[in-house]
């Protein structure tokens, strides 16, 4: 399974070009309405490239465990989509997809989705984290790794 990670822009420009790659799940972050006031602002649509149960959509700023608490949350509260997210890559990893993962500017969210999935199946999250084009938010990393191990260790 290969993982790439995209930005907003990028993935649009694959879609309009007619280059979007085949036997792809996609594991698009989308920002949450208080991030943008012009009521405008949509995901990215993919119904055109991959059906829908290829498609993880996720409401989701991009905020650190810091800020988190800050604003009232926890780490436990922060994420609830991502068990589900786990039973969506563990389906796509079965099913020999590759993944995307994208969100607005394919450095944070997108990134640390991505080092969580090539840490749980091929202990190589660190490739993620040594990029020097990629910031991975930390909390989501933490989320998506730990619901894929408690995955794992449930149905085993």
């Amino acid at each position: 399974m290969n993982v790439s990670v995209y930005s907003r822009d990028a993935i649009e420009e694959i879609i309009k070009i007619g280059e979007f790659p085949e036997n792809t799940a996609v594991i698009s972050y989308y920002d949450t309405a208080e991030r943008h006031f012009d009521g405008e602002y949509v995901p990215v649509d993919f119904s055109g490239v991959c059906s829908s149960d290829d498609i993880f959509y996720i409401e989701l700023d991009d905020y650190d465990l810091e800020f988190i608490i800050r604003k009232g949350g926890t780490y436990e509260s922060f994420f609830s989509d991502a068990d589900a997210l786990a039973e969506f890559i563990y389906k796509a990893y079965k099913n020999g997809k590759d993944i995307i993962c994208q969100c607005e500017y394919g450095q944070s969210r997108s990134a640390g989705t991505a080092a969580a999935i090539m840490e749980h199946f091929y202990h190589s999250g660190i490739d993620i984290f040594s990029d020097y084009r990629y910031y991975p938010n930390q909390v989501v990393y933490h989320k998506v790794f730990d619901a894929l191990r408690n995955l794992k260790a449930h149905s085993e």
